[in-house]
């Protein structure tokens, strides 16, 4: 079998992934481990790919992370607050995240009502892109790392009106940049500065982005991969592996009742109403699509819950009618780790935006739809959301020649 994404470091090249919220518990999560393999680690637990061969893939200890924070700490104090690592596994990395600094970010209150810092961008929307754009520029220069990729992990922000015309093109976009139009967000701006950079760009959070139809068309026009939205790590996970068995097994869902507690930053965002609505549009649809009918009584519910910080409490009810009219009950209790099983994601996701752009391959890239909640999909075409289905669809994808 071709290495594991371990063996070919010495010779394969480098990839770098620039964040949008470096300084966050995913984030320094995934910086945390790849620092971790670096130094010598072997341990794999927990990274989808690790076993697949497919040449290209850039090497995890050829990964190097750098990007943008609205709070400018260095990442070895980031991953103290968040205390997603243990004792030992923080003092063997933390001299080299002392030395990794996020560059300052957009933010808005008014995207994000919870979540605000000192380390910031301002200025104009174009102003805000310029920055961003030359600070890819200087990565590239300064590391020599030509190729790249960014993944947005900043907090949920709430929606705007999809139907406003400055959404719609890329050249009332560029209007908008000028006007700095209200109705575009941190993340378009993000999502804008790598497409023109030709930097592929995947969305891991629920904001809107690149899914936006301006930024889709500038993506395919100029070739650039983009992937989104909305990392599945924990309870939809779950959902998208249950619900495809209990409709092959003809169990009908009478409800679905979901709830977690979270207490980390993310948590903190979701606070907010808007946001939280961004978050469960994200969220609602994934049952309907995958059964092939309403649950009436599909309900979601998320609570910001200090005390368990990144100790993420997952519970869900289901019930179910079986044979008869014979009614049943299952509960699934997921208490976990939620950058745990983030961060190896987006180290995913990343390897394989920047496959894709080895490969020529631009626009929306369909076959990372089993890393997302709501995945991008072409105009006219059904997301598709069973997990057997787009792990079969992500396998076929990495191994085409």
């Amino acid at each position: 079998m071709p290495d594991s994404g371990l063996d070919a470091a010495s010779t394969a090249r480098h990839l770098g992934v620039l964040v949008v919220g470096l300084g966050g518990a995913v984030a320094s999560t995934a910086v945390a481990g790849i620092e971790m393999l670096r130094a010598g680690s072997n341990d794999l637990a927990g990274l989808p790919l690790a076993n697949v061969g497919t040449a290209g893939l850039a090497p995890y200890r050829n990964i190097h992370f750098a990007g943008w924070d609205l709070h400018g700490e260095d990442l070895a104090s980031a991953v103290r607050e968040h205390r997603v690592l243990d004792r030992d596994q923080t003092e063997m990395v933390e001299d080299v995240l002392s030395t990794v600094k996020p560059w300052p970010a957009v933010g808005s209150v008014d995207f994000c009502k919870n979540v605000d810092g000192t380390n910031k961008i301002g200025g104009s929307h174009r102003d805000a892109v310029d920055q961003i754009r030359s600070d890819i520029r200087n990565y590239r220069q300064s590391t020599g790392v030509g190729d790249v990729v960014m993944i947005n992990l900043a907090s949920v922000e709430r929606w705007p009106d999809l139907k406003l015309e400055v959404l719609q093109t890329a050249a009332a976009f560029e209007c908008g940049l000028d006007a700095s139009d209200p109705a575009i967000s941190p993340a378009m701006l993000y999502a804008y500065a790598a497409i023109v950079e030709g930097v592929p760009y995947g969305n891991f959070t629920p904001s809107l982005a690149a899914d936006i139809p301006a930024l889709t068309r500038l993506a395919d026009e100029r070739n650039v991969p983009v992937a989104g939205k909305d990392g599945k790590t924990g309870q939809t996970f779950i959902k998208t592996v249950l619900a495809p068995a209990f409709r092959a097994r003809s169990l009908y869902v009478e409800g679905w009742f979901s709830t977690n507690i979270l207490g980390n930053r993310d948590g903190l965002a979701l606070d907010n109403a808007d946001s939280l609505r961004s978050k469960l549009n994200t969220k609602g649809s994934v049952l309907d699509d995958i059964l092939g009918y309403p649950v009436e009584d599909h309900l979601v519910n998320i609570q910001y819950y200090k005390p368990r910080g990144d100790n993420k409490e997952a519970w869900d009810n289901i019930d179910l009618v079986g044979f008869m009219g014979q009614k049943m009950q299952m509960k699934v209790n997921f208490l976990c780790r939620d950058s745990i099983l983030a961060a190896p994601l987006v180290i995913e996701i990343a390897r394989v935006l920047d496959l894709a752009k080895q490969r020529g391959k631009g626009g929306i890239q369909e076959q990372l739809g089993i890393f997302f909640k709501a995945p991008m999909t072409p105009a006219g075409r059904r997301e598709e959301h069973s997990f057997p289905v787009q792990q079969s669809n992500l396998l076929d994808w990495l191994n085409a020649a």
